[in-house]
């Protein structure tokens, strides 16, 4: 699993992150919640008087000659007969067998490339693969090929029943991930509470003594951050649509990693103070009980959207808090 959800595969020598920069696919990606609502009213988005589109059956979207149409399709495939000016496709596949002029993407699925078909853009496939029927395929200069190669019949189930990603399914696998992830952060907790003490401790305190505050802060400033990431990448110029978008990616990592650790060690202090014998005061005892208590709530159906945007806001709030505790403190 760890080796599948690993391979990333790049056809050309640019980064990652250059295929989402400045075109129609990096827009429709950060758009990805606006695209589902889309796609679940209509399927895809409304075509302009003088293109040819047909529906062959409820799962497959035809596009015979739409030169400037961006097709977003939702839980649909779409097949390219002619031509278009893009493509965005999530939980289907996409098969060119005319022109593409733009980027071709999908999530949870596959792009077909059949012989003679050309793909002027960039080809994202997230879950899925890419089929090309020629080789080398017909392709513009310098455009990217990035491949990650995991999870494809998940991303498909939550594409045609959304759901399912608030209720997840019980199974062998489940359980199996879920044992993966308490030793995961175990490890991690017991680290980070080893190596910071004293930063783990202050955050359980400012937790405790002003949890509003702390949460409020960290939830506006998550809405505000993922605002002004969107308006940079449509902004701003390539390079710093990037650095800006790597930037507060690795900065709400983090932050997520440190509110989580605080959360656990929080939850265990306060599982041994109710249901056990505060006597034992062995740390990692601790540490365990409270990330058994925050797997078991990022767990349960839909309670888990809300613990993991709490597990955010606490982070992030907490390390914008402690500044001023630390200066409050000093004075």
């Amino acid at each position: 699993m760890l080796k599948e959800f690993g391979e990333l595969v790049s056809l050309n020598s640019h980064s990652f992150t250059n295929c989402f920069s400045g075109s129609f696919i990096a827009r429709g990606f950060v758009a990805v919640t606006m695209i589902a609502a889309a796609g679940i009213l209509s399927g895809t988005l409304a075509a302009s008087p003088g293109q040819e589109i047909s529906y062959q059956d409820d799962k497959t979207i035809t596009i015979e000659s739409a030169p400037d149409m961006e097709v977003v399709s939702f839980s649909k495939s779409v097949i390219v007969k002619k031509e278009a000016k893009g493509v965005l496709v999530f939980g289907g596949d996409v098969i060119v067998e005319g022109r593409v002029e733009g980027d071709v993407a999908t999530i949870g699925g596959s792009v077909i490339q059949r012989e003679g078909a050309f793909v002027g853009g960039d080809v994202i496939v997230i879950g899925g693969k890419y089929s090309p029927a020629s080789d080398p395929p017909l392709r513009g200069e310098n455009k990217e090929t990035v491949i990650v190669a995991a999870y494809e019949e998940e991303f498909r189930g939550f594409a045609q029943d959304p759901s399912t990603l608030f209720s997840p399914t019980f199974s062998i696998a489940f359980v199996a991930q879920r044992l993966i992830s308490v030793l995961f952060w175990f490890l991690i907790s017991i680290a980070i509470s080893t190596i910071a003490p004293g930063a783990v401790g202050r955050a359980v305190a400012r937790v405790q003594l002003s949890s509003t505050r702390v949460f409020s802060i960290g939830f506006f400033t998550f809405l505000g951050s993922g605002v002004l990431l969107i308006a940079s990448l449509s902004i701003l110029p390539n390079y710093m649509s990037t650095a800006v978008g790597g930037m507060a990616f690795v900065g709400l990592a983090l932050a997520y990693v440190f509110g989580r650790v605080a959360m656990h060690v929080l939850f265990g202090k306060l599982i041994k103070k109710y249901f056990l014998s505060d006597r034992n005061g062995s740390e990692a005892l601790t540490v365990l009980f409270g990330v058994l208590a925050w797997t078991f709530l990022l767990s349960v159906p839909y309670l888990w959207s809300l613990a993991f945007l709490a597990a955010f806001s606490a982070g992030i709030g907490l390390v914008l808090t402690a500044r001023t505790d630390t200066v409050s403190a000093n004075r």
